[in-house]
Parts: C-alpha cells; structure tokens; sequence
C-alpha cells in the first residue's frame, strides 16, 4: 500500500498539533481529511488546500455526518484515525463544577469514543487499520490544578490499552502519543476555558490562580524542553507506517522523564515533584 492509498481522518485540525500532521502527512503523500470545529476553520484549511469538513466531537449529529462523508469519498475505506481535538479546562478539582467536568469529557473522551466505534466496523472489515490517541504526559502523571484534563486522559489511556486488548486479534493497531509540553494554542484555549468555568475571586485558591493567568496568556513557551509540533508528526509517522507500531510514544524530555520516574519512585516522592512541576507546566 502506497501513502497515497493511505487515508487518515484527524480531529482539531485548526491550529497547533492538528494542522501541523495534516500539512506533514499531505506533503507525505496520504490523503488527509483535516476536520474543524468551526466552519471558518474548515475554509481555512480548504484554503490551504487540504481536504476538510467539519466536525465537532461535541455534536453526536456532526460526527457521523463527517465520517458518512469521507467514506462516502474513499469508496467505505479508511486506513487511520488519529484522535486530536482537545482543549483543558484549568482550576483545581474544588472548583469545577458537574457541567465543567462533564463539558471536558464530552470533547476530550465521549466525542472521541463515538468516532472510534464508528471506524473500528470499517476497519475490521476491510482488514486493518490504525487508531492513534493523541493522549498526554499527563495521561500518566496528574498535575495540580490540570484535574479536567488529567481525568480526561487517564481515560482515554485506559481505553486504548483496552482497545488493543480487544483487538489483539485484528490488524488493527492501537497507538498513545503522549505529549509533553508542545507550542501550540493550547494555553490560549485554556485561559478561555477557565475564565467561563471557574470562579477564580471565589475560590481559597485565588493566589495562585493569578499566576496559573499569568502563564497561561503569556506568549511563548513557559517551561524548558517545549518542542514544536513537528515532534509529534514524527511519531505519528512511525505509528502509521511500522509494521509493529509501538502502543506508547513519548514526545520531549519531561515525558520520558517522568515515565522513568513513575518507575522507579514512591508515590510521595513522585507528588512532590509534580507539585513543583505543576507550578511551571503548560501542558
């Protein structure tokens, strides 16, 4: 199978990690159908010349709508899904509320989960297929004041090693990439977010919320080892194109740091370091 046989449907394509793999894999050669909230991104990206439509992984409607349509252009194939649109909702777990909470899991789990179960029909019978879950450094370390995003990627870490269990005996491939710290527009989503779902002046932990703003709507990285995008292409580019694609990819050094110090450290240990770390991560 050539690239250009191969055909991947990503999420949140807008900015950032979403548009940065859509433009490297169309330049590869595949063809890419690059999916957007809002329709303004979508004429963007079509702009660019990238086959887009929109999708909101909010909207159950919206979903299938997507996927019946790009089958609908490939002839009911699809060679892969990489699962990216997501966003955080900052504050610490005393904070959010129900509907915060369940507003993060319906774009970050729930929309994602729906799209999977949708192409994984498609998959089997075709005969393979790979599934890539943009997933997170905090997928696998929790972080102070990250409590909707860390539940949300816990999640769907827990899913995907699940998936590829049930799926053992398929050819289809299950892969995690977890991020650390990426340039990207996340933390400008992020400051929107808070600003509409906590209620900063209330909370014991104002303070500190002052300087989570201040970080979060400063321009440019804010920790050491952030790397662009790119980073994550290359992964993605490895879990579609091995032969045994690896079911976990570290992305940037604290990533791979903290996996090894997950290993090897007692949990106190490993809390006083994330609570410092907490303090100066973005993502």
């Amino acid at each position: 199978m050539t690239a250009h046989d191969k055909t991947i449907l990503i999420t949140g394509c807008s900015t950032g990690i979403g548009y940065c793999v859509a433009k490297g894999l169309q330049q590869r050669g595949y063809r890419v159908f690059a999916t957007a909230r809002r329709p303004e991104s979508v004429q963007a990206l079509q702009d660019e010349g990238l086959e887009s439509l929109q999708l909101d992984l909010n909207d159950s409607d919206s979903i299938h709508l997507a996927v019946a349509e790009i089958l609908e252009r490939t002839g009911g194939k699809l060679y892969a899904l990489f699962n990216n649109g997501a966003y955080a909702i900052p504050g610490a777990v005393e904070d959010l509320s129900r509907d915060a909470m369940r507003t993060q899991f319906e774009t970050n789990f729930f929309g994602w989960l729906e799209l999977t179960n949708l192409v994984i029909p498609v998959m089997r019978k075709q005969g393979y297929g790979r599934i890539i879950q943009n997933s997170s450094i905090l997928g696998f370390v929790a972080m102070p004041f990250r409590g909707a995003y860390n539940a949300t990627k816990f999640a769907i870490e827990g899913l995907s090693d699940t998936l590829r269990l049930e799926l053992k005996d398929t050819n289809i491939q299950i892969s995690l990439i977890e991020p650390g710290p990426i340039t990207s527009h996340f933390r400008i989503n992020a400051a929107k977010a808070f600003k509409q779902h906590v209620d900063a002046k209330r909370s014991v932990h104002y303070e500190k919320y002052e300087h989570l703003i201040d970080k979060l709507n400063h321009d440019g990285p804010v920790v050491p080892f952030t790397l662009p995008p790119e980073a994550v292409l290359k992964r993605v580019i490895h879990a579609l194109e091995s032969n045994r694609a690896k079911t976990h990819y570290y992305v940037t050094f604290p990533t791979y740091l903290f996996g090894y110090l997950k290993r090897i450290l007692s949990a106190r240990m490993l809390d006083a370091l994330l609570v410092k770390a907490g303090n100066a991560s973005k993502r």
